[in-house]
């Protein structure tokens, strides 16, 4: 005599979620690999604005005092770089700067002239905050009126081009990141929808036995958020591994990593994943309960 088949009974909430996991860690993984652009765009733009230098030229034959009043003077500006502690002032002997010079050109300019024409010198690294072409001529006006400076010079027309650039990159990159965001909504959005689809009529019958709204609702919504979580830590695991794989790859590129941001993404990509995986499954529910028993069909 043969045995009953027995069928599974359907549980609420319980549609299959290796589909949808796997589909939103994918779609959170493209986010994600864009955001690391981005990250490293931001480092490179910082680090060119970090390596912005100005020669401040001084009058011929100050003082020893007034040369390290100078030296606090310029070390005090907010505008200055910090390195370990340190303002990245430094002081160029016109001694140096001839030795340089000849080192360069491989030729003695002195022995040609009779003398050295080359005036003593501070190099000043700019806080990157004050890298923009107002604030750089700003500053250049501000040095120039300091007693014993006589000229101060920067690579003006390099700076104004970096920043254009950059600023160009940043809106591209921004623009492709928004519309890009925009399409991985829609795509965990209809992941989602397409996966509550076969729970449509237990819901109806979970309706018809005089379920609330939320007793309906909680079983989906828990579990979206789970898978929402779930996607978020393996798209993050797997952001990870692509990185160090690029870095094992190219070493350079090590000099734009952001430990802050790119922990910042992480978690970011976390609550999306669980943020879309919510809403969506809230709206699925909404609809599917909200529909007549013809439309399910």
């Amino acid at each position: 005599m043969s045995q009953p088949r027995t069928t599974r009974k359907k549980k609420l909430g319980s549609y299959p979620h290796t589909m949808v996991v796997f589909s939103i860690t994918l779609a959170l993984l493209v986010i994600g690999l864009f955001g690391l652009l981005l990250i490293h765009a931001h480092k490179m733009s910082n680090l060119v604005k970090e390596n912005l230098e100005m020669q401040v030229y001084l009058e011929r034959n100050l003082p020893e005092t007034q040369l390290l009043r100078l030296q606090q003077d310029f070390a005090h500006k907010p505008y200055i770089a910090y390195k370990a502690g340190q303002a990245q002032v430094r002081f160029l002997s016109k001694e140096e700067g001839a030795k340089q010079l000849i080192d360069q050109t491989g030729e003695d300019f002195q022995r040609f002239l009779g003398d050295n024409p080359l005036r003593d010198a501070y190099l000043l690294k700019i806080n990157s905050d004050y890298g923009d072409a107002k604030n750089l001529a700003r500053i250049k006006e501000e040095l120039r009126q300091q007693p014993g400076v006589f000229e101060v010079e920067y690579v003006e027309s390099l700076i104004t081009s970096v920043n254009e650039n950059l600023r160009n990159v940043s809106l591209v990159l921004l623009g492709f990141a928004l519309v890009l965001t925009f399409v991985v909504v829609v795509l965990i959005n209809n992941t989602i929808k397409l996966a509550m689809f076969s729970q449509r009529f237990l819901i109806r019958s979970m309706q018809l036995v005089g379920a609330t709204q939320s007793f309906i609702q909680w079983p989906f919504l828990r579990r979206a958020v789970w898978q929402g979580l779930a996607s978020g830590i393996l798209s993050g695991l797997l952001l990870l591994a692509l990185l160090q794989y690029a870095y094992l790859q190219l070493e350079e590129l090590r000099l734009l990593r952001d430990e802050r941001l790119i922990g910042a993404l992480l978690v970011l990509l976390v609550v999306l994943g669980m943020g879309i995986g919510f809403l969506s499954s809230w709206r699925a529910v909404r609809k599917y309960s909200g529909m007549s028993l013809d439309d399910l069909y």
